[in-house]
């Protein structure tokens, strides 16, 4: 077993631990450390299959509250499909050094509105869920990432906990199913991608079940927020690296991007963690940024 392989599967552990804990992350963990060493044509089949899997999984024990969600999400999964078709032609067909490239600058900027706990409800549900939809279907097809923007719009409109879960896993099963079906229609599905998921596999039913257990003694904020940095620091040192391979700039550009990302993630830290205050009951409150589920 070499080192890549070793290293799929140290984060593909601590991703399935985030997923178990949270009810998303697989990917957006995944994804930013594989793309170091593999790309998005060899990756992405590998975890899509995989990813319908989970997604039933989430969606079974969160079944109870389907009834109350699936007309809100309803807008969101019609839209998924003619962008999992733009999304996996791309996938097709762009180099991948750019790919990759793509992935990082879209992937960015949504893991720090997560971790900044932005917030603004929208009225017009429907109308804005067919043009989140559209971009999703794309987004996650050409990363299949799609839980930090989901985490977003899922929040921003008010779901809770039981609900956001329900609806997080109706709309990624039907993205997984989609980009599954797309990814076959084109011949994406490779030797090379099936032989990636028995070293997935096995971390995902050794993490699943233990990040469940796990967040019964965490505040499930703090963790969120944690896994959110390393999420952010990895996607900055990853575009860093492609700064430098594409020629987009030299030694000087790479470092500014990374270590701006760095400084604004540490500032967010800074902030999360100085509006939690501890009461003389030792219970926490927040004064500013809400809360995510």
């Amino acid at each position: 077993m070499d080192s890549h392989a070793l290293a799929l599967i140290g984060i593909t552990l601590f991703a399935a631990t985030v997923n178990g804990a949270l009810g998303y992350g697989f990917s957006s963990l995944t994804v930013p450390v594989a793309l170091l060493f593999l790309t998005n044509r060899v990756l992405n089949p590998a975890l899509v299959p995989i990813e319908v899997v989970l997604n039933a999984y989430v969606l079974w024990v969160n079944r109870a509250s389907i009834p109350n969600v699936w007309r809100r999400v309803m807008p969101i999964v019609i839209a998924l499909a003619p962008g999992v078709m733009v999304g996996t032609t791309l996938v097709a067909l762009v180099n991948p050094d750019w790919l990759k490239l793509i992935t990082y600058f879209t992937l960015l900027p949504l893991i720090l509105l997560q971790a900044a706990g932005f917030r603004r409800p929208i009225q017009s549900e429907r109308v804005a869920g067919y043009a989140f939809g559209g971009g999703l279907g794309v987004l996650y097809s050409m990363t299949t990432i799609s839980g930090p923007p989901l985490a977003v719009a899922l929040n921003n409109q008010g779901f809770a906990k039981q609900e956001f879960r329900a609806a997080l896993g109706l709309i990624r099963l039907a993205e997984s199913s989609m980009t599954a079906i797309a990814y076959a229609y084109v011949g994406l599905y490779s030797t090379s991608s099936m032989a990636l998921i028995p070293q997935i596999v096995p971390s995902l039913a050794i993490g699943v079940p233990f990040g469940a257990k796990l967040i019964r003694r965490l505040n499930a904020e703090t963790f969120r927020r944690i896994c959110m940095s390393f999420d952010a620091w990895v996607v900055a040192f990853g575009l860093a690296g492609l700064i430098r391979t594409l020629q987009l700039g030299g030694e000087s550009a790479a470092y500014l991007v990374f270590f701006s990302v760095v400084a604004f993630d540490l500032w967010l830290l800074y902030r999360f963690f100085f509006v939690y205050r501890v009461h003389e009951t030792g219970t926490y409150s927040r004064s500013t940024t809400a809360a995510m589920p």
